[in-house]
């Protein structure tokens, strides 16, 4: 097997990863936290919290598979550069949703 085929499969194991941390998080009865050891702010609907959770990682996962596609190019192809730069801003966009969105609208008053 290639080095290219086996780092995508890589790349995909982890973004597979994330998409069923996501399933887990839809099943879960606690509120499932973002950001790492960070004290969890209280939940007012815990259910509909990590509904909105699960889909942020089920199309972060998504998008991040669909980032490593350049790596099937083959070693020093510039399109990696789309890679790099996409999970660059792939997490930055995550950190907006979830901070703007899914805190504020779940968290309790």
């Amino acid at each position: 097997m290639s080095g290219r085929i086996l780092g995508f499969i890589v790349w995909a194991a982890v973004g597979a990863a994330l998409i069923l941390a996501g399933v887990c998080t839809w099943f879960s009865r606690k509120p499932v936290g973002f950001w790492a050891n960070a004290e969890m702010f209280e939940v007012s609907d815990v259910r509909g919290y990590n509904r909105a959770m699960a889909k942020l990682l089920w199309g972060f996962g998504t998008v991040f598979i669909l980032l490593g596609l350049p790596l099937l190019a083959g070693q020093n192809s510039p399109w990696i550069l789309l890679s790099v730069l996409g999970c660059m801003l792939e997490v930055i966009a995550a950190m907006a949703v979830y901070t703007l969105g899914i805190e504020k609208k779940y968290r309790k008053r």
